[in-house]
C-alpha cells in the first residue's frame, strides 16, 4: 500500500475524488465552485464535503469560497506554521510577508512568533488565521519592494528577501521584537552571504538618510564585514540627514542610554542591556561565512 492509499483510507468516495484530483494535478488551492464541479453536485452538497475535509485536516479556508489543500506527503493532521504563511498570503493580493515573520522563516531569529506580519500598501484590518494573529503593516509604495515568491511546503508565498528583511527590521523594530532583536537579526543575516550591494541599492531606493545612519551604526556595532564600496554608498546616503536616533525618541530619554555616536550622528536611545551580547556578532569567523 502506498502513502496515498494509506492517507485516503478514511475518506469517503467523494472526499477521495477531491484529494486525488488535487494531488495528481499538484494543485494547492481550490474554490467551492470547482469542488462542486468536480463532484457534479450542488453547492450545498459540496459544502458538506468541504466541511468534512476541513474537519479531517485536508482543507483549510483561505478566503470566502477558497481553500488551501494540505497534501498527503505533509500529513492531514496539523497545519503548522509554514502553512499559516500560505493562509496569511490570501489576505491581500499586493503583499509580502516580512519583519519578524520573514526573519523566523530564514532562521535569523530564535524567538517564537505568534504574530504573522503581512506588509501591503493597502489599509486592511487585522485578523486571525489558524489561531494566529495577522498584523497588517501598511507600507508606503516607496518601500514596497525587495520581495520574491518562495516555495513553502508546496505553497507559493511572497516574502521579503534577507536584505530587505534586515532593513525593514531596522526601520521598524517594533515589528521585530525591539532594537535588540532587530540588531540580532541583522547580525545573523550579515554572516549568511549577505548581499551588501543589494542592501545598498535598497537603502538608496528608499532614500532616507536617517535609516542609512541607523543601518550604518548597527553594522559597525555588530562589526559586520562591509565591503568598502558598499560602506561608501551608505555613508553618502547618510549625509542626506543631519542626525537621527535609534530606539525611543530622545524626547523620552531612556535611563543609561548608550548615547550619541559622532561617526554616524545617531543618538542611541537604548540601554546597554538591550544590546547585550550582540556587539561583534556580525564579525566573520576564521572558518568562514555561515550558510
Amino acid at each position: 500500500m502506498n502513502d496515498m492509499e494509506f492517507a485516503t483510507r478514511s475518506l469517503s468516495a467523494q472526499e477521495s475524488r477531491i484529494v486525488l484530483a488535487l494531488s495528481e494535478s499538484g494543485r494547492r488551492e481550490i474554490t467551492r465552485a470547482e469542488i462542486s464541479h468536480l463532484l457534479g453536485s450542488t453547492s450545498k452538497a459540496a459544502d458538506h464535503v468541504i466541511e468534512s475535509l476541513r474537519r479531517k485536516g485536508w482543507l483549510e479556508r483561505a478566503t470566502w469560497g477558497a481553500y488551501l489543500f494540505i497534501p498527503p506527503e505533509y500529513g492531514p493532521d496539523a497545519l503548522g506554521n509554514s502553512n499559516l504563511l500560505a493562509l496569511a498570503s490570501h489576505i491581500a493580493k499586493h503583499y509580502y510577508i516580512g519583519f519578524g515573520t520573514a526573519a523566523a522563516h530564514y532562521g535569523l531569529t530564535t524567538q517564537h512568533r505568534n504574530v504573522i506580519f503581512v506588509v501591503t500598501p493597502k489599509r486592511l484590518r487585522e485578523r486571525t488565521v489558524g489561531g494566529s494573529k495577522v498584523q497588517i503593516v501598511t507600507q508606503a509604495e516607496s518601500k514596497f519592494f525587495g520581495f520574491a515568491e518562495v516555495d513553502v511546503l508546496g505553497y507559493k508565498v511572497i516574502l521579503s528577501d534577507r536584505e530587505k528583511t534586515a532593513i525593514d527590521c531596522i526601520d521598524h523594530p517594533e515589528f521585530t521584537g525591539g532594537v535588540g532583536e532587530a540588531a540580532a537579526i541583522f547580525a545573523t543575516a550579515s554572516r549568511r552571504r549577505f548581499d551588501w550591494d543589494k542592501a545598498s541599492d535598497y537603502l538608496e531606493r528608499i532614500g532616507v538618510g536617517a535609516l542609512a545612519r541607523r543601518f550604518g551604526w548597527l553594522a559597525d556595532f555588530i562589526k559586520a564585514d562591509i565591503p568598502p564600496s558598499a560602506r561608501a554608498r551608505i555613508v553618502d546616503l547618510a549625509a542626506r540627514s543631519r542626525k537621527t536616533w535609534l530606539g525611543a525618541s530622545p524626547e523620552h530619554l531612556v535611563p543609561r542610554a548608550i548615547g550619541y555616536d559622532e561617526t554616524w550622528k545617531v543618538f542611541v536611545n537604548v540601554p546597554p542591556e538591550e544590546l547585550h551580547g550582540i556587539a561583534g556578532l556580525g564579525k566573520l569567523k576564521a572558518t568562514g561565512r555561515e550558510d
